[in-house]
């Protein structure tokens, strides 16, 4: 699989290991979080994941209104870095399909 440097393995409850992409870190309220993409092949292209970093860990956040705000900023960043207007109408964003209960908890491997 060529390089590997943003590629993540995480564990989920019962133990199985998962692949993820990450697809950016960003810094909210002086906090920050990981935006990974699983690399499995049955999941939707546009499916991606938000966990809070907290020292080595990711973190699930449980808070919707957090969840949220995250979403918004990664959103936003995501519109501008494509010349898009932020709040511009539904354009298909990835961020379009992270909804707060698709977020498991996991660690780092």
């Amino acid at each position: 699989m060529g390089e590997n440097e943003d590629v993540i393995t995480l564990l989920d409850e019962q133990g199985v290991e998962h692949e993820f992409s990450i697809v950016d870190v960003l810094e909210v309220s002086d906090q920050r979080y990981a935006i990974l993409q699983p690399l499995e092949s049955g999941e939707e292209p546009d499916t991606a994941v938000i966990f809070r970093m907290e020292g080595d860990a990711l973190v699930t956040i449980e808070d919707d209104a957090e969840f949220e705000r995250v979403r918004a900023v990664f959103e936003a960043e995501t519109d501008i870095a494509d010349g898009e207007i932020p709040g511009n109408g539904d354009s298909g964003e990835v961020g379009a399909d992270l909804p707060p209960g698709d977020h498991d908890s996991s660690q780092s491997h």
